[in-house]
């Protein structure tokens, strides 16, 4: 494996150890993981490979829900979301992407919690989907601080420390080998 895979996978790698940790509801960077797995895997298929793969561990060690494959969902699309990301990285589009993420896993996830009940009895009609949005609001802040807080994060890291150290380990490689 590669020093760039190692550094990438190691930032999302801390996701999985975060939903383990004690936080508020819906604060996790696990939608930031997806953005920055968008955005900086050269290797699509691992961009959806390792959110996905996070989330089905920790799902089936921490329990599985209803909304399950909405939540995967969203987590796919936000993803996609990040490769649109990487054709012009700075740090609007990281904000704007986190935003977007936000928003995105609110949406879908929300749907999910209305379509199958969830727990909760909103009827199936537009009036109950509605309610549905307006009783999760609570829970949005907590999703969009969370996104654009670690996907900044993420975004900072890599580009100031991590991919400028393994830039320098690669020239410095180059010649030693030249």
């Amino acid at each position: 494996m590669n020093h760039k895979i190692f550094a990438l996978v190691l930032i999302v790698f801390i996701t999985f150890i975060s939903r383990f940790v004690p936080h508020p509801p819906n604060f996790t960077p696990i939608l930031a993981a997806g953005l920055f797995a968008g955005t900086y895997f050269n290797k699509k298929y691992l961009a959806y490979l390792v959110p996905i793969s996070i989330m089905i561990v920790t799902d089936i060690i921490i329990g599985i829900h209803a909304t399950l494959v909405w939540v995967y969902l969203s987590i796919l699309l936000v993803v996609l979301l990040g490769t649109f990301i990487a054709k012009k990285k700075n740090f609007l589009t990281i904000g704007l992407g986190g935003i977007g993420g936000a928003v995105l896993f609110f949406l879908f996830t929300n749907f999910g919690v209305w379509i199958t009940g969830g727990g909760f009895s909103h009827p199936l009609t537009f009036g109950g989907l509605i309610a549905c949005y307006i009783d999760a609001i609570p829970f949005f802040k907590n999703t969009l601080i969370s996104t654009v807080g670690y996907y900044s994060i993420m975004y900072l890291s890599y580009e100031k420390y991590i991919n400028p150290y393994l830039e320098n380990r690669y020239e410095t490689s180059k010649k030693l080998a030249g």
